[in-house]
């Protein structure tokens, strides 16, 4: 029964407004409107405007001859003139113009092409190696010397943040170890009595800082602990530090940043090195 209640006034006022429509349809159709009652007394009191003897014509007689004369016309043909056709030429474009749907067509084309355009820049500069040193590239860190005395003055470590990177030294009494776990790649940095490593923790990707105490990378994410050569000591992370290619020649070093070498596997441990102080993130724990 509620839904009656609703339901029959919303049908007739729709019927109501369908009848409006239809009759302003037919008034249109016909061009035949009628005049107000405060109209047609208004010009009872006039004068005619005519000075002819004959009664002014009324507006709506008016309004009805045009109605009927528009209804009536005839279908007569035109009678063709005894004159040669013109020969057809065609529009001039700039003089016809651009129309409202060519003007939006053209528009949303454009807008979508310059926009697709500058993604598409967009991915390749991001995705293009760097030709001027940064990350991407192979970075000249410089001599042997420097890196010595940057690893001093960082009391162990030595970052560079144009290599996204850390550079520590590697012992060489640990070598004959190394050469039982990594890779060629790795160990031409570790002869050379270095090691570079990404600066990004493996677990889920934050930037690892180094610990002056424990001596030490600590992430202060998730509590992932490495030694100073980047293998894994504790915590979440599923291997050690990723590194990445070091070259010794003519005195100076070479970091390809550009190659990405996955950290040694949980357990490798080829230096021995136990924290060697307080670490600066609890909760690690050797795993």
């Amino acid at each position: 029964m509620g839904i009656l209640f609703v339901a029959i006034p919303v049908l007739a006022l729709l019927a109501l407004i369908l009848l409006v429509a239809a009759a302003r349809r037919r008034d249109t159709s016909a061009a035949v409107g009628t005049l107000t009652r405060e109209t047609t007394g208004r010009d009872r009191g006039r004068a005619p405007l005519t000075t002819t003897g004959e009664a002014p014509a009324r507006g709506v007689d008016v309004e009805r001859s045009v109605a009927v004369e528009r209804r009536d016309a005839g279908k007569e043909l035109a009678t063709a003139g005894t004159a040669a056709p013109v020969p057809w030429s065609p529009p001039d474009p700039e003089t016809i113009g651009v129309n409202r749907r060519q003007f939006l067509n053209r528009s949303i084309v454009g807008t979508a092409s310059f926009g697709l355009g500058g993604l598409t820049l967009s991915f390749i500069g991001f995705l293009w190696p760097s030709s001027s040193g940064g990350f991407g590239s192979s970075i000249n860190i410089g001599t042997t010397g420097d890196i010595d005395q940057k690893i001093a003055d960082g009391n162990g470590f030595a970052y560079f943040p144009e290599g996204r990177m850390w550079v520590t030294e590697y012992p060489a009494s640990a070598l004959d170890k190394a050469r039982a776990v990594y890779g060629p790649e790795e160990l031409a940095s570790m002869e050379a009595g270095y090691v570079a490593l990404y600066q990004k923790c493996v677990h889920l990707g934050c930037r690892v800082p180094s610990c002056e105490t424990s001596q030490w990378f600590e992430c202060p994410c998730h509590g992932s602990q490495y030694n100073r050569v980047g293998e894994k000591k504790g915590g979440p992370a599923p291997r050690g530090l990723d590194r990445f290619p070091l070259t010794a020649g003519g005195g100076s070093l070479t970091v390809d940043t550009a190659i990405i070498i996955q950290g040694p596997a949980i357990g490798v441990n080829t230096t021995g090195q136990e924290a060697e102080g307080p670490n600066c993130i609890s909760g690690g724990g050797e795993h």
